[in-house]
């Protein structure tokens, strides 16, 4: 049986949840409250010393623990409805678009918060070791994550889809990102058409409600 080690609010574990979905993929799942600092604990640093969801145990292959191992494997083990591309072209177009909406949304969102907020205070990145925070850094990331959203908002322009004409990962990703930027409050408005219509569609994808 495949384990996902999940925290039901934090947006890394929830691209593991939609690509599990999409895939129809069964799994047990293990709750970490990354509230409470579960993923310190000695327990789960016995589990993955890396201190970090989502983490995937599979029958064969071990322990996954970041999301770009889990979608690798999870392609090359269940490889329909394909999710990275199938032609050359397709899987670099994918993974580019993947990598954008990571380094350009989610990190930016990520430096955001960790480096804005109180209850953050000398967690500014995660794992096992203490980071203090960089105010200068929270501000930098507000205005990346403005920029984020129009980039995203002028690739959709007459496009059903971010990186090719299906759906793949970097639909995933983006969903993710765009939602966790409430937590900084970034949301897509009136200019940002595009990108409104994108999501409203993504909505209406059973897996976008993991």
């Amino acid at each position: 049986m495949i384990i996902l080690y999940d925290c039901a609010t934090a947006p890394s574990p929830r691209r593991a949840r939609i690509l599990l979905a999409e895939k129809g993929i069964a799994h047990e799942t293990v709750q970490v409250d990354l509230v409470r600092g579960e993923q310190l604990g000695e327990a789960y640093r016995a589990i993955n010393p890396q201190c970090t969801v989502p983490a995937l145990r599979t029958e064969e292959d071990g322990l996954l623990t970041d999301n770009a191992a889990i979608a690798a494997w999870l392609e090359a083990r269940y490889p329909e409805p394909s999710l990275l591309g199938r032609t050359p072209a397709e899987k670099a177009e994918i993974a580019s678009w993947n990598w954008r909406i990571e380094f350009e949304g989610l990190l930016a969102i990520a430096e955001t918060l960790r480096n804005g907020s109180p209850a953050m205070a000398d967690r500014a990145l995660p794992g096992p070791v203490n980071y203090a925070q960089i105010p200068e850094l929270a501000q930098r990331g507000l205005a990346r994550v403005q920029h984020f959203f129009q980039t995203l908002n002028d690739r959709l322009a007459g496009r059903e889809f971010i990186a090719t004409d299906r759906f793949s990962l970097a639909d995933i990703t983006a969903v993710v990102a765009v939602d966790f930027a409430r937590i900084v409050r970034v949301k897509p408005g009136e200019q940002h058409p595009e990108l409104v219509r994108w999501r409203a569609a993504m909505a209406e994808r059973p897996s976008m409600s993991r």
